[in-house]
């Protein structure tokens, strides 16, 4: 049986190019619906580039706690096309 921290993973790394979930959607579709914050803190401790981590952003849009900087997070979702400049 998968962990939790792998299930997030699992998500994350099927998260298209040009989608995003909220870090809420992630962890309830991961099996635990009341820890966003969860997936936060193990989003922030990865550094694999095939778990695109940059594609979690908060439920009111914001950009938070990308490991590489919010900036380059930024700039990732917008060549992605999942955001707007």
């Amino acid at each position: 049986m998968k962990s939790f921290k792998q299930k997030v993973f699992d998500i994350v790394r099927n998260i298209p190019k040009g989608k995003t979930m909220t870090y809420g959607e992630v962890a309830k579709k991961a099996g635990n619906a009341k820890a966003p914050r969860a997936v936060g803190a193990m989003l922030r401790t990865n550094y694999d580039p095939g778990i695109p981590c940059h594609r979690v952003i908060a439920q009111n849009g914001s950009m938070r706690g990308y490991n590489r900087g919010v900036e380059n997070k930024r700039k990732l979702l917008i060549k992605e096309g999942a955001i707007r400049a």
